[in-house]
């Protein structure tokens, strides 16, 4: 009897992140045994045997929360980790401390950058960004590293906007200028002449949370407003009564814009000279998106060249900016230190959406708000969530029955479904079905944020197909198959008729259950375990095989037989709550009409 050890096969679990665990130790076993038969002279009969031995860590996770928190999310956080709240740190001292975290929670002045990820060393599972804005934390080290990262989007739209809208009245009236000017003893009446609001053209660019609620703010200012946005919907543009338009004519025919976009590489320096020159003069600017979206320098220029009449900025490029920059400094720019969400009402939204993302992560539960992994509404979570389960107990079933795992290359997944491609999104299974697949045979924890990309790495090709069927769209999925091609089976009964390893499962009353082996159909439910039986369809073996289990006091959940016809070949599907013993598994293997059999922990 050879005998070998794998890595752990982890339990199954939706989670995007989990707590540290100590791997489990699986002692794999193959018999060969030969027999005589009154059918054949001789009979091979093959089985696996798989036991194992877990650990696992009970602690508490930690959390570090970088900067400031309202009161009212540290309670929450509290209730199920440990929080360490320490303020101000360089990066060094943030690398040196984040070994010891499983969360990390940032606003904007916190850089989480590669390194941090890096000095992690696997243990960072969540980083919160409390607010919107992301490009402070480095999306794709996260991702590579197998870190989620979640913000909160909600919280503090309707401060963002109202500031917004605040500064576009304080800039066109001049109040910051005038306020000055009293204080310092003035009365200058004349110098001060604003403009109107009303009947003039608001251009927002960037049409999503926080620029729809700008709109929607300036409409009832009497504004006529306009939008730019590549992903904005036009339903949603008509309800507020905001014509979306392109962005040369955003710009060109604008009295005001406002700015709501998010710093990216497509968005960096966006309003630059040449978009400045191709304004109306005498157009004004609000920002309380990201600095990093003007060019501050082209700013100054297209101010002093009489292009932008007035600025009012909230963010900068560099923050704080420099007590000497001349865009600071300017007379008609009127300056706020990045008050967007600085509401009373705001801050504690934040903290508490923001600790419920993490603490929901932490936990396992899919989280909505997530950033690097796919984006998928709450409630097509809730509707796909028992899909999910059952995509990944088929990732990791079609794994077992692979022999060799080094020659794991092309896998195939078809989803059976009477709704339209379009009104499908299986990003969220595949990643699910990319976890089952890997975990099992890798060190590595593999989750929704880093799925693809640890395929990739494997040099894992998943392929996707869908059919499509006749049935209720109600139900978004009938089946889920999964196959591997071009690999050896430890089960010769799970080879289909074209030679791939072939398993299907469908839900049953929120139930996944397996309903194809091979050839073979079949009807158990993917809890437990699995006993995989291929025999000779006789009389007695049911009987045989349970027996077995029963006088060792283990419980059959399911059972289930497929064939090709009577006294012909037979697929034989236990489902098990608890874990026969090796010597259950070997006498199982030992009844005369078995040719082989495996045993499956999922």
């Amino acid at each position: 009897m050879a005998s070998f050890k794998t890595p752990a096969l982890k339990n199954p679990s939706l989670s995007l992140s989990t707590k540290p665990r100590l791997p489990s130790a699986f002692s794999v076993s193959f018999r060969d045994n030969l027999r005589f038969s009154r059918s054949s002279s001789r009979l091979q009969r093959r089985f696996l045997i798989i036991t194992a031995s877990a650990a696992s860590i009970s602690s508490k996770p930690t959390v570090l929360v970088a900067e400031k928190l309202g009161e009212a999310g540290l309670t929450l956080i509290k209730e199920f980790a440990n929080v360490d709240c320490s303020y101000s740190l360089s990066p060094e001292e943030l690398c040196t401390k984040i070994s010891l975290c499983d969360a990390l929670i940032v606003r904007s002045g916190t850089k989480v950058s590669r390194e941090v990820f890096e000095s992690a060393g696997g243990r960072l599972k969540v980083v919160g960004r409390a607010g919107v804005g992301i490009d402070n934390v480095d999306l794709a080290a996260a991702t590579e590293h197998g870190c989620l990262v979640v913000n909160a989007p909600t919280a503090n739209t309707v401060a963002a906007a109202e500031h917004g809208i605040a500064l576009l009245a304080a800039m066109a009236r001049n109040v910051a200028q005038a306020d000055a000017s009293m204080k310092a003893g003035k009365w200058q009446r004349n110098k001060y002449v604003g403009v109107s609001l009303v009947g003039k053209t608001l251009a927002v660019l960037g049409f999503g949370k926080v620029g729809s609620e700008v709109a929607r703010r300036a409409k009832g200012l009497g504004m006529h407003v306009i939008a730019h946005d590549p992903y904005a919907s036009a339903d949603r543009a008509r309800a507020i009564g905001v014509e979306l338009v392109s962005f040369e004519e955003a710009i060109s025919t604008a009295d005001f814009i406002s700015l709501h976009m998010p710093l990216t590489a497509a968005t960096n320096k966006m309003l630059n000279d040449e978009t400045f020159a191709k304004m109306k003069k005498g157009v004004r600017i609000v920002n309380v998106a990201r600095g990093g979206v003007i060019d501050e320098d082209a700013l100054v220029r297209a101010l002093d060249a009489g292009i932008v009449a007035q600025a009012a900025l909230d963010v900068f490029t560099e923050e704080p900016p420099k007590q000497d920059s001349k865009l600071v400094q300017h007379e008609r720019v009127t300056v706020t230190p990045h008050l967007g969400a600085s509401t009373i009402e705001a801050q504690e939204g934040v903290a508490i959406e923001i600790a419920e993302a993490v603490v929901g992560a932490l936990k396992g539960e899919l989280a909505a708000t997530a950033v690097n992994a796919p984006m998928v509404p709450a409630e097509v979570l809730i509707e796909l969530k028992p899909y999910v389960e059952l995509a990944e107990k088929l990732g990791r079933l079609a794994v077992q029955l692979v022999a060799g795992v080094s020659g794991l290359k092309n896998v195939k997944v078809s989803y059976a479904s009477s709704r339209a491609p379009d009104d499908l999104d299986t990003r969220l299974l595949r990643a699910m079905i990319t976890k089952g697949l890997i975990e099992p045979i890798s060190s590595v924890y593999v989750n929704l944020v880093n799925a693809d990309y640890t395929a990739k790495q494997r040099g894992l090709r998943i392929t996707e197909e869908r059919i499509v069927i006749d049935g209720s769209p109600e139900c978004p999925l009938e089946s889920i198959q999964v196959q591997i091609a071009n690999v050896e089976s430890k089960f010769a009964g799970a080879i289909s008729e074209s030679g791939e390893i072939k398993v299907e499962g469908q839900v049953k009353d929120g139930i996944p259950h397996l309903t194809k082996v091979g050839s073979f159909q079949v009807d158990v439910s993917l809890e437990g375990s699995i006993i995989l039986c291929r025999q000779v369809d006789q009389p007695g073996i049911i009987g045989k095989v349970g027996s077995i289990l029963g006088q060792e006091n283990v419980n059959v959940s399911f059972m289930s037989v497929g064939r090709i016809a009577p006294r012909k070949q037979a697929v034989m599907a236990i489902g098990v709550d608890d874990q026969p013993s090796k010597g259950s598994l070997q006498r199982i293997g030992e009844v005369p009409a078995i040719e082989e059999f495996v045993f499956l922990k999922l």
